[in-house]
């Protein structure tokens, strides 16, 4: 048999909204190596025979490198399986997909890239919260919260802070760091701000402030992780277009309870 890797974007929390392509190559996996971030019932869309393994990452704890990652889907692959890598969102944002199909591809196997919903995208639209705007927004841009780590990480804060609209990935981790550094790039302290939480779940939370004040904020609130931070004018849409009610969807739609 000639085994084939499936690089697959789970989507940003919502089981459906995994795309059809996604759910077709799940349904016929041999084998699943499945992140955190995925809706837990996407599970049990693989067959009953096919091996599910847990390689995502939770603060503090890596089950298993990047390194040994890529090894264990070639090693399976190369073995004849039907291989779905199954991560939350899309797999090429900040997804390491890349990495997977550069190894696949340097030992001579097949994969396919499934493009999913971006949490980037799919979190803020259901706070709301338009990523682009007719005279309000008509770029945006997109990074994680670990470039404001105290390495030198080669990202123009000032380049950041002019964006119409920023999306934070993993922002709870240096909350205050990134807002900080955007009012020191040049962002006006009183820009919208809004932090989403467990997004598109029956988990989701907002919570909507200034740039300036958000942190204070949370420390207030205390959003739980994952979270996504969007700062521009569009986060104040969120008063007018937030059209999702969490308490609409069944319990079991929502994150894993460990995180």
């Amino acid at each position: 048999m000639t085994g084939k890797a499936y690089l697959v974007g789970a989507g940003p929390g919502r089981a459906d909204l995994i795309t059809m392509r996604g759910l077709t190559v799940l349904r016929q996996a041999d084998a699943v190596l499945y992140d955190r971030l995925i809706a837990p019932e996407l599970l049990d869309e693989a067959p009953s025979h096919a091996e599910r393994i847990f390689v995502g990452k939770r603060p503090g704890h890596h089950a298993l490198r990047q390194e040994r990652i890529n090894e264990l889907m070639v090693r399976l692959v190369h073995n004849g399986l039907q291989v779905v890598r199954l991560k939350g969102g899309d797999p090429c944002v900040f997804g390491h997909a890349g990495e997977e199909a550069a190894a696949l591809a340097a030992a001579g196997l097949p994969y396919e890239i499934v493009p999913g919903v971006s949490s980037a995208i799919g979190v803020p639209a259901y706070a709301g919260v338009p990523l682009t705007q007719r005279g309000v927004a008509s770029a945006f841009a997109v990074v994680t919260a670990h470039e404001a780590s105290e390495t030198a990480s080669g990202i123009d804060w000032r380049a950041l802070a002019a964006m119409p609209t920023l999306v934070v990935l993993m922002a709870l981790t240096r909350l205050d760091v990134v807002c900080a550094k955007l009012i020191a790039a040049g962002r006006d302290p009183l820009t919208p701000a809004i932090l989403i939480s467990r997004g598109t779940t029956a988990q989701q939370r907002t919570l909507r402030a200034t740039l300036a004040t958000l942190p204070d904020a949370q420390q207030r609130a205390m959003l739980p992780p994952p979270a996504i931070l969007v700062v521009g004018d569009v986060a104040a849409l969120n008063d007018t277009l937030a059209w999702f009610d969490p308490a609409s969807m069944p319990a079991h739609h929502m994150f894993w309870e460990d995180e």
